[in-house]
């Protein structure tokens, strides 16, 4: 999916940095990208006026700013957004520390680039980010009428953009269920998990193809565009009174999380992970394991298994790992 040249064109974006040289840097990047309507300021202090003359598609944020940080900024976004809207923050910062990042993610940022900039890289995040804000545009009507519980059309979305391979996000969907009851929820929160977990990858939607089917190794430029789509499909899904679409939520955003706390997006540890999101992690990737794809083979069962004994406790919940090999993989198996 390529952004349209004229949407491209005509995409509006902000940009606020204290410091004029990355202004000008990153207009220039913008430009050779084919953006024409960029507005910017070195003070944070405008950034109400500008933003509400421009409506922005797209803002892009430094971290740490006088008068008023990035942080800040990124709160009066959120306020000034309306309950269903997707609007891309991309934070900038020369803090490369893990706290940074862990900070402007939680806070509500979209992405996070450090300076000094891959200028290729910014471009492609940007492009990516709006081609996603496009889609939730278009998409914005249906997602409302999955209030009333139409799990289906969000089925049909996820669908329409990306042909997953087999059926594995049914099959992520019985197993969770499985996983869940043997971890002790009730038969309702199982049933929920079923229906909700295959969607855990909705967000992959945002992602090029390009970069998901590649059958080679990913770049380290091209992995940062696959973990953005834990957020974007929390973004899509959007806030419901849906129950099931409440754990759909929380699982695309919370599945690539690690017991060790060093997955993304926020990097949770332990308990702090949801139930939904740990149970599909550790189904996701057995099932992703066993089943080829364009970059790997087909593993054995008992390839996975060992593979998932070896992380367990450092990617997976332990006793989860221990209830899937005992109680869920016979049953699955038989």
């Amino acid at each position: 999916m390529n952004l349209d040249e004229g949407l491209l064109r005509g995409a509006d974006v902000l940009v606020v940095d204290d410091e004029p040289a990355n202004v000008a840097l990153v207009e220039s990047i913008l430009e050779r990208n084919g953006f024409t309507r960029i507005r910017s300021t070195t003070d944070p202090r405008q950034f109400r006026t500008l933003f509400d003359a421009q409506r922005p598609d797209i803002v892009l944020l430094d971290l740490h700013m006088p008068h008023v940080g990035g942080l800040e900024l990124l709160r009066q976004v959120g306020a000034l957004l309306e309950p269903d809207e997707y609007l891309p923050v991309i934070m900038l910062s020369a803090d490369v520390t893990a706290r940074a990042r862990r900070d402007a993610m939680g806070a509500g940022a979209t992405d996070f680039l450090t300076k000094p900039f891959d200028t290729t890289e910014v471009g492609l995040r940007v492009r990516n980010h709006l081609e996603t804000r496009r889609i939730h545009l278009r998409l914005d009507g249906q997602r409302r009428e999955l209030e009333g519980c139409h799990l289906q059309s969000l089925k049909r979305l996820h669908d329409e953009f990306r042909d997953e391979t087999d059926d594995h996000t049914e099959r992520v969907g019985r197993t969770s269920a499985l996983l869940a009851r043997a971890a002790g929820v009730t038969d309702d929160l199982a049933e929920l998990i079923e229906k909700a977990a295959p969607l855990h990858d909705l967000g992959k939607v945002g992602v090029p193809d390009s970069v998901l089917l590649k059958p080679g190794k990913l770049s380290a430029e091209e992995f940062e565009l696959v973990r953005t789509h834990t957020t974007i499909g929390a973004q899509i899904i959007g806030e419901t009174t849906s129950e099931v679409l409440t754990v759909a939520r929380v699982i695309a955003e919370t599945h690539h999380e690690r017991w060790n706390g060093l997955g993304y997006p926020y990097g949770l540890e332990g308990e702090a992970i949801p139930l939904p999101g740990r149970v599909v992690a550790v189904c996701d990737v057995f099932d992703a394991l066993t089943h080829e794809r364009p970059y790997k083979r087909a593993w054995t069962v008992d390839e996975a298994v060992q593979e998932l004994v070896t992380e367990s406790g450092r990617f997976f919940d332990p006793e989860l790992v221990d209830l899937f090999i005992d109680q869920v993989l016979p049953i699955f198996s038989a």
